[in-house]
Order: structure tokens, then C-alpha cells, then sequence
């Protein structure tokens, strides 16, 4: 028998939810999916993304901000309007990422550095900044749920053989990233947790979003599940973890990824 709409356990309801990445590839969904169920939101992208046009669909339900996550001015201003509007951020979730132009193509050998710290500056240090600032408020609250959206590639490497013959590709720094985004995970949940402030991962993998058919075609013979995910099947780990069925967990990595890493 299914849960019911309203189980406590479950219930995201008036839940002040924070969400960066809100118009990306799973954060406009995630936006949509924590609307649906009654959160107040304050999503935020980049200068340029929309993000006013998501909140506005919302209508009085979600605020918006174009924010860099890499600058601390920029998080300290989403603090305040968070604060401003709502009055308290029971839930933060982190599904930024930076792809900059020339991203999958750099093979190790000639990464250079400025493509190094544009991707580490957006996923590792604007993580590591959302966190520290949005935890201090949950901190004073006594009480809050931080979700970094990680990544197979944190866990795991790359495989080069799924990408050859094909346009996409997984960089060096991306990895790199998405593994410091994991143990930040775990240290900052292993930290703050007697404190009332839970910090977790959720790792998905494959999100179809048209890939080239040969890349699907690979994608596909290397999964257990043999296919690729669809974004709303990120929808339950995710309001596990911002809700009070998750009470007891923390510092962990949710993998939802078709079992990519039992293998």
C-alpha cells in the first residue's frame, strides 16, 4: 500500500526549501517536484538562466536571485532574502554545476588551469560556501537538512570507453570535484549533526536528457538497469533526505544511479 499525500514522515509542506541550480537539468524539476508538495522555495541560478521566470510560475510560493555560488557576497545575499521572505531555511539543496565551454573535450594531459578552477570554484567552493553560510542559520535554528547533489564520477571514474566515438565526455576537474563534494558531505555531517543540522548526499547517474543514440546505446549495455534515469526518479531520495524520514541520517551518499557502482 502506497504512502498517503500527507504522511508525516514525508511531508514537505511550508518546508522552507532553498535550491541552487533551480533551472538546470535536475533543478527545475526538483523546484517543481518540492512545489507540487507545498514547500516555500527560494531558487536561485546564475545571471541569465530564468530563474525569475521558474519562481514566477510558482507565484507567491518561491522567491528567486541570480547568484554565483563561488562568490560569498553572492550566498550571503541569497541568506538574506531567504530570511527576509521566509523567516527560517529548514532545507537547502545544492544541484549547481558549472560546464564551461571546452569542459568534456580536455583530456588530463593538457587540462589547463584556468578550466581546473572555473569548474572547482562553482561545484567544490560554491558548495562548500552555500553550506557553510546556510549552516550557520540552520545551526542558530537548531534544526535543518543540507542535500549536495554529488555524482557516480565522485565515486567512481569516468570510463573512457563510454564516451568514445562521442560528443560528451567527463573531465578531470569534474571528478575531482564531485569527490570533494562527498567528503565535504561526510565531514560537515559528521560535525553538525549533535547540533540539529543534518548534511547528505544524493549521487544520481545517466539522466536522460536526448543524448546522441550511440552514447545511450553504451550507456545502456554498461548498466544493470540497462537504460538510463529518468530525473523524477531522483524525486524520493531527495525528499527522504529534506524531510523527517531521514531523521537519523547523516554524513551518508545516496546512490541512485541503477547500480552503475555495484559492478
Amino acid at each position: 500500500m502506497g504512502l498517503r499525500p500527507r504522511d508525516s514522515l514525508f511531508d514537505i509542506e511550508h518546508r522552507v526549501v532553498v535550491l541552487t541550480g533551480a533551472c538546470g537539468r535536475i533543478g527545475e524539476p526538483l523546484a517543481r517536484c518540492f512545489h507540487d508538495r507545498g514547500a516555500r522555495l527560494v531558487l536561485t541560478d546564475v545571471h541569465g538562466s530564468g530563474v525569475d521566470r521558474v519562481a514566477a510560475e510558482m507565484a507567491d510560493t518561491a522567491v528567486s536571485l541570480s547568484c554565483d555560488v563561488s562568490k560569498a557576497d553572492d550566498v550571503q545575499a541569497l541568506v538574506e532574502l531567504a530570511l527576509s521572505r521566509w523567516g527560517r531555511v529548514d532545507v537547502l539543496v545544492n544541484s549547481h554545476q558549472h560546464r564551461p565551454q571546452g569542459w568534456s573535450e580536455s583530456k588530463p594531459e593538457d587540462f589547463s588551469e584556468d578550466l581546473w578552477d572555473a569548474i572547482m570554484n562553482v561545484n567544490l567552493k560554491g558548495t562548500f560556501l552555500t553550506c557553510r553560510e546556510f549552516g550557520r542559520v540552520m545551526l542558530r535554528q537548531g534544526k535543518g537538512s543540507i542535500i549536495n547533489l554529488a555524482s557516480t564520477y565522485g565515486v567512481v571514474s569516468s570510463n573512457p570507453a563510454l564516451y568514445d566515438g562521442t560528443t560528451l565526455g567527463n573531465p578531470l576537474a569534474y571528478t575531482a570535484s564531485k569527490g570533494g563534494v562527498i567528503m565535504l558531505t561526510k565531514y560537515l555531517g559528521a560535525h553538525w549533526s549533535s547540533r540539529g543540522v543534518r548534511v547528505n548526499c544524493v549521487t544520481p547517474h545517466g539522466v536522460a536528457s536526448n543524448q546522441e543514440p550511440a552514447f545511450i546505446q553504451r550507456f545502456s549495455s554498461m548498466s544493470p538497469m540497462a537504460r538510463l534515469m529518468k530525473v523524477e526518479e531522483l524525486f524520493g531520495a531527495v525528499l527522504f533526505l529534506a524531510t523527517d524520514a531521514s531523521s537519523y541520517a547523516t554524513g551518508s551518499n545516496l546512490l541512485v544511479e541503477g547500480g552503475w557502482t555495484a559492478w
